[in-house]
């Protein structure tokens, strides 16, 4: 088996596993939760990326010859060192101008893709967690490729665990969702794109919208990655030709999985078997 790894710090990645597997269910999956460690929001970039290489490690170790980190804090915090020291390393091509043997991909470069095409006043606002707002890697990325975007981020620091703990559809959820929504639009009236930036954020979708302007764009980032992902194999025949096709998932995570698969299902909409492993 040589599936393709995805890995979050938590639960949100399931919703990109989600639109993937719509898009490609052809594949085999590995989805692997740090859930014991979570959340990685608050932590430092050197803790976020001596996780985030772990599970990397492990998902390689199990056959993955292709990552997807779908987790902004991952993605924000660790993947650029991933990608440009340990990869290199760890699996050099034998051909010194070419791309390591194994690849690492994380969810906001296809974000910042998209949006390009979709903001018509070049005013974009994201909401995630204080840690990928912290880091500004959507501002660095959508200046290289949209210099002429303006940013605005917004941390939400109650979102996620409005959403682990079962309150998403709860009155809680109103009120955290419209302060949050209000004080973004208030520091930009002009943004007409909204990108959810944490992949917990799907489940709070209809409450977003809900307190959003009808001319205002909601991004959710699981069906940008999937036909990002798509795109991606497509152009590296040698990755794609790697993967196994059995149509199969499977998920491991570092908690309990008696634990796990109660929250998974809100995530995926059906039950799933989990396996606990051990990154340390």
């Amino acid at each position: 088996m040589s599936p393709i790894g995805v890995f979050d710090s938590g639960y949100g990645g399931l919703t990109v596993l989600r639109e993937i597997r719509r898009l490609m269910p052809q594949y085999d999956y590995l989805y692997l939760g740090d859930n014991a460690r979570a959340p990685y929001g608050p932590r430092s970039f050197e803790r976020v990326y001596e996780f985030t290489l772990q599970a990397v490690r492990h998902l390689f170790d199990m056959g993955c010859p292709l990552i997807v980190l779908a987790c902004n804090t991952a993605s924000a915090k660790a993947l650029r060192s991933i990608q440009q020291r340990d990869l290199p390393l760890l699996f050099p091509s034998p051909v010194a101008s070419s791309l390591p043997t194994r690849r690492v991909l994380g969810v906001i470069r296809p974000t910042v893709e998209a949006v390009g095409e979709l903001t018509h006043t070049r005013h974009v606002g994201i909401v995630a967690t204080q840690g990928t707002v912290a880091s500004r890697t959507y501002e660095l990325e959508m200046a290289k490729l949209h210099p002429d975007i303006v940013v605005t981020g917004q941390a939400c620091p109650m979102w996620v665990p409005l959403v682990e703990n079962g309150e998403a559809d709860s009155p809680g959820a109103d009120y955290f969702v419209r302060r949050d929504i209000q004080r973004l639009l208030a520091r930009d009236p002009q943004i007409d794109t909204i990108i959810l930036g944490c992949t917990h954020f799907p489940l709070l979708y209809n409450k977003v919208r809900a307190c959003t302007p009808s001319s205002v764009q909601l991004i959710s980032q699981g069906a940008y990655v999937a036909r990002s992902l798509s795109d991606y194999l497509c152009r590296h025949s040698d990755i794609e030709g790697c993967l196994s096709r059995s149509g199969t998932a499977r998920f491991l995570t570092t908690e309990q999985p008696g634990n796990f698969a109660p929250s998974a299902a809100l995530f995926l909409g059906h039950a799933v078997e989990a396996e606990q492993i051990s990154l340390t």
